[in-house]
């Protein structure tokens, strides 16, 4: 089966560009910036060529390239296909934005090989069929990435989150490294595919499985060590761009590829929902308080990605498969159009009248979001949906019913009530159709969400609760904002509780010890 080796043409291309670039490292390095453009979108084209080629020829995992189980190999199904096309498309829109973008700059030359590496580790990642392919390029992908975060290396800032984000990946790929020995004693290989079909529960299994959790927490930038995604902002804005939309999903697409393993652990998995849960709330209140955009992004990115963790938790991994992809697109939009917003923003000499819903206002507007949510899925039906999906889609109407608080407002236009009413419908109606394409899509790919047991159930109703209530606070804000503890709580939120100060202050300890 020849066409399985097709995607491995997508990182030879940006391999070759970046070996073209790294010969001419300086400013402006002739036709280098342009090649390597040319080289993202040949990347593209081939992912594309792959996911035509799953449909018409059906799922596979190719021959090795190598001796004793180590080498190349491609696994091509639906989530390597999803997530081939969806990185190739980023990185060469990312790559068509830094050819403007760092024009000029000395290193530009290296700027460009470094970014080309780090798609190409990307790539090999999202295709491996085997586990050392995986492992080398999880690890390549984390040192590549080092360089870019470096490459104003004057500056102290971007030293040291650079620091933190190398000792979080060491400690990723170490977590990673033993996940995989354990897999490859369990089962006597390491082909990907041969050990998600004959993975059985035994300690070998919970213990790889929990590895592979730490790993994938840790490269998610996850409480407590989320720090270092909110501090690489010293980085060009390209860079920003491809980790934010990129590189944190290597997280999710672990848990995702092994979801068989994660399975046989369901102690794992409620970890995960617990920690993703927590650090998606406070991710998401710290984002609130960030005066710049850059870093309310970042923090946007940290809850995001932590709500995919907390889907993998509840074996949603089609829906985190989903999120993957729409995060990733509105992330490289966000961060590539930063600088406009904020023009857009400081061109408004005088901002319009702000609707603060009263309490029976948020009470009607979670009561209305529910009941659309209700009516939508009762017409498109909740039968052959899980109780963890559907419950995840209460978590989801609670953001919307956020959002009509302040259409219902007494001081609201009737246009903007009107208009958050449809914005409710929408969401629910695309939020049921988008599941029934996720599970259709990788229905084969990945496996049936299980029925919850009593702590699922338990924790399903810890996350509806603990979501419920942060949103009924968010949208009561406005009442309670005046409150002298409130002053006090934004405080608190926006330096992250401190949690990131902690890390900071250990890491100094520790690297004086080092020192001495």
């Amino acid at each position: 089966m020849l066409y399985l080796f097709v995607p491995l043409f997508s990182p030879l291309l940006l391999l070759l560009a970046a070996l073209h670039a790294a010969r001419h490292p300086g400013k402006r390095p002739g036709r280098v910036a342009h090649l390597a453009e040319m080289a993202a979108f040949g990347a593209f084209l081939i992912a594309v060529l792959a996911a035509t080629l799953l449909v018409m020829k059906g799922a596979g995992t190719s021959a090795l390239i190598g001796l004793s189980g180590v080498g190349l190999s491609v696994r091509l199904d639906v989530v390597s296909a999803v997530m081939l096309v969806l990185v190739s498309f980023i990185g060469w829109i990312v790559m068509r934005y830094s050819r403007t973008y760092m024009d000029g700059e000395a290193r530009q030359g290296a700027f460009t090989a470094w970014m080309s590496v780090t798609l190409a580790a990307v790539l090999l990642l999202v295709m491996a069929g085997n586990l050392v392919q995986l492992l080398a390029a999880w690890t390549l992908t984390s040192l590549s990435l080092n360089r870019l975060l470096l490459f104003y290396p004057e500056r102290a800032t971007a030293r040291r989150a650079a620091c933190k984000k190398a000792l979080v990946a060491r400690l990723s790929e170490g977590a990673l490294a033993g996940a995989i020995l354990l897999l490859i004693v369990a089962t006597g290989t390491t082909d990907i595919q041969t050990i998600l079909a004959n993975a059985q529960t035994t300690w070998l299994t919970t213990g790889a499985a929990l590895l592979i959790a730490l790993s994938a927490v840790l490269a998610s930038a996850q409480f407590p060590m989320h720090g270092w995604l909110t501090e690489v902002m010293e980085a060009p804005t390209p860079v920003s761009a491809l980790l934010h939309a990129g590189v944190i999903n290597a997280g999710g697409f672990l848990l995702i590829r092994f979801a068989d393993v994660m399975l046989l652990a369901p102690g794992v998995m409620a970890l995960l929902v617990m920690l993703g849960g927590f650090t998606a709330l406070f991710g998401g209140l710290v984002m609130l308080t960030q005066p710049a955009v850059k870093t309310s992004l970042a923090w946007s990115t940290i809850a995001q990605m932590a709500f995919m963790i907390m889907q993998c938790g509840l074996a949603l991994f089609p829906l985190a498969l989903l999120h993957i992809v729409a995060h990733s697109l509105y992330k490289a939009h966000a961060f590539l159009s930063s600088g406009e917003a904020v023009r857009n923003v400081a061109a408004i000499s005088r901002p319009g009248p702000i609707a603060v819903p009263s309490a029976r206002n948020v009470l009607q507007s979670f009561a209305s979001a529910i009941v659309i949510y209700g009516l939508v899925g009762a017409v498109l039906g909740f039968d052959e949906k899980s109780v963890q999906a559907i419950a995840l889609g209460v978590i989801l109407i609670f953001g919307v019913a956020y959002l009509l608080a302040q259409g219902f407002a007494d001081a609201a236009p009737l246009a903007l009530m009107r208009r958050t009413v449809i914005y409710a419908l929408v969401t629910s109606v695309s939020y049921f159709a988008l599941q029934v394409v996720a599970l259709y899509l990788t229905a084969g790919s990945l496996p049936p969400t299980p029925e919850p047991g009593p702590l699922e159930w338990a924790l399903i109703l810890l996350a509806l609760g603990s979501f419920g209530l942060v949103a009924v606070a968010q949208a009561t804000f406005p009442l309670w904002a005046s409150h002298p503890a409130a002053a006090g709580l934004r405080v608190h939120l926006t330096n992250g509780l401190y949690a990131n100060a902690i890390c900071d202050k250990l890491l100094d300890g520790w690297s004086k010890r080092s020192e001495a």
